[in-house]
């Protein structure tokens, strides 16, 4: 056992001389690397305008006016509009079955026809106040059944449609956040007796 132990210190020994000279390589300066710049991120919705997917512009427009009159901005709290529900729907209708995007779109016709029947003008131009009668059918009971009349489920799928999308969107959670309360903060589980 000896021996191989002065084997291998002898073995290590010409190693010795050339450390001090590999130490004097690694503790000079490195090479610095170019500086990579630091780019800013937005997000793709920030940056530009969403395409049009579903909606024609008549029915486009119909249906942003319809967001501002159904899920209005209360406070800072943001309505449709200002949560870019409007887009989220048409996005989300491009890939719905076509049964309903046949509701929408005929719904949102239909009021463009109804405007246009009582106003001469599109609904999109239309008063709060000329929009009551053309929105009379979400003032009947709600019930658990879908109404029979096609712009009467219309209005209330829509009605459900931009006010999930609110809730649900980026602008509404910003403005939550910054109002959180401290309900439900110290509250503790007292021991049984």
């Amino acid at each position: 056992m000896k021996r191989r132990r002065l084997l291998q210190s002898l073995a290590a020994l010409p190693a010795l001389p050339a450390l001090p000279a590999a130490a004097q390589y690694s503790t000079s300066q490195p090479a610095t690397a170019p500086e990579i710049p630091k780019l800013a991120e937005t997000a793709p919705d920030a940056a530009a305008d969403g395409v049009r997917r579903c909606f024609s512009e008549e029915q486009l427009a119909a249906l942003r006016r319809l967001a501002e009159l159904l899920v209005p901005k209360v406070g800072d709290r943001p309505g449709a509009v200002e949560a870019d529900a409007v887009e989220f729907l048409d996005f989300l209708l491009k890939a719905s079955n076509a049964n309903r995007q046949v509701l929408y779109k005929g719904g949102l016709d239909h009021l463009n026809a109804e405007a246009q029947k009582l106003y001469q003008t599109p609904f999109a131009k239309v008063t709060d106040a000329g929009a009551k009668p053309i929105l009379a059918p979400l003032t009947a009971p709600w019930t658990y059944a879908p109404p029979a009349d096609p712009y009467a489920r219309f209005l209330r799928e829509v009605k459900e449609d931009l006010l999930q999308a609110t809730v649900n969107s980026r602008a509404y959670a910003q403005v939550a956040s910054r109002r959180r309360s401290g309900a439900g903060m110290n509250a503790y589980w007292l021991p049984l007796d």
